[in-house]
């Protein structure tokens, strides 16, 4: 079957199988959140986003190795399982350098807007999005054979972008990032795995920009 994105928590996880990388989505935790582990093909190498809950259902979804466990931003229900996880694998730790201080597990790589992080033979670009964080940071895979993947965190869903609790400061700052890192440059084929619920693809969401410009959320 075609990866379809919706997952539910106790469900089965959902895996798409690109030209050089895997992807599987995996729900989990009380607030439906969204993990996503990555696996090159070429060298089986394993990143992990988000470790948000339920480490057991993480850990199965793992398997035997883990290199890295990337962490979207500072919110408790993203980073739940992290310590498990990282006790159980031994994985370094990755987080957005400006939010990586209220997490309570050490960070060991901080990663600034346009980084390049690896997993296996494959890029993931790094960018920094301020509002629903002061470090929220998306990942972004170029697929060298198709079309981006955009690991968006919190920062932007079908519908909307993140929450930014009716700060007009904030949810500027977060429509800016969003849309001149993300729709400004990205083609509308970029399919969007957002923390939480169903994806959807930056074509999907952009002709409703505007309207959310407007509406201020």
């Amino acid at each position: 079957m075609s990866y379809h994105g919706a997952v539910t928590v106790g469900g089965r996880p959902d895996v798409r199988e690109l030209a050089h990388l895997m992807i599987t989505k995996v729900a989990v935790g009380p607030y439906d959140n969204n993990a996503y582990l990555l696996r090159c093909r070429a060298t089986d190498e394993q990143l992990l986003i988000d470790a948000a809950a339920d480490a057991p259902t993480l850990l199965e979804t793992i398997g035997d190795e883990l290199a890295t466990v990337v962490t979207t931003h500072r919110h408790q229900d993203h980073w739940n399982a992290l310590a498990e996880v990282v006790a159980a694998t031994r994985a370094r730790t990755a987080a957005g350098e400006f939010d990586a201080e209220a997490i309570p597990v050490r960070t060991d790589l901080l990663l600034a807007d346009g980084d390049t992080l690896t997993v296996g033979q494959c890029a993931l670009t790094v960018r920094h999005l301020v509002g629903h964080t002061p470090g929220a940071i998306v990942l972004i895979y170029d697929d060298p054979e198709g079309h981006p993947h955009v690991f968006t965190g919190d920062c932007l869903f079908p519908g909307g972008v993140g929450n930014t609790w009716n700060d007009p400061e904030a949810f500027d700052s977060l429509y800016r990032d969003v849309t001149t890192k993300l729709f400004d440059v990205l083609p509308d084929e970029s399919w969007v795995y957002p923390g939480h619920g169903k994806d959807t693809t930056l074509g999907a969401e952009r002709p409703h920009l505007a309207e959310w410009r407007e509406r201020g959320w």
